[in-house]
């Protein structure tokens, strides 16, 4: 079965950087891209960056070139290294498959104080 587990998040001031984690059992990264989202509050969950089978990646443009996601197929685990945060940032962050799978994990809250 799909687990997704996220951390790393926390209160940030802005210009500052978090890197993000998701353990991902149950999903098989050979066939399965992977994805970073985030719902702010009072906002619909929205796709931030994603990583393909081959590893190429793509942002949204509200984070190019300050946001990194990468993957560890051994570890299961993907991150996502966030630079430059903007207090837009704030939202919970979720992994999930990309397309998403029915199963979210829990998030982490990422707080970007001005």
């Amino acid at each position: 079965q799909v687990q997704l587990v996220e951390s790393g998040g926390g209160l940030v001031q802005a210009g500052g950087s978090l890197r993000l984690s998701c353990a991902a059992s149950g999903i098989t990264f050979s066939t399965n891209g992977m994805g970073w989202y985030r719902q702010g509050s009072g906002k619909e969950r929205e796709l931030v960056a994603r990583i393909n089978t081959f590893g190429g990646t793509n942002y949204a443009d509200s984070v190019k070139g300050r946001f990194t996601i990468s993957r560890d197929s051994v570890k299961k685990t993907v991150y996502l290294q966030m630079n430059s945060l903007k207090p837009e940032d704030t939202a919970v962050y979720y992994c999930n498959a990309f397309p998403p799978l029915m199963t979210w994990g829990q998030g982490t809250q990422v707080t970007v104080s001005s």
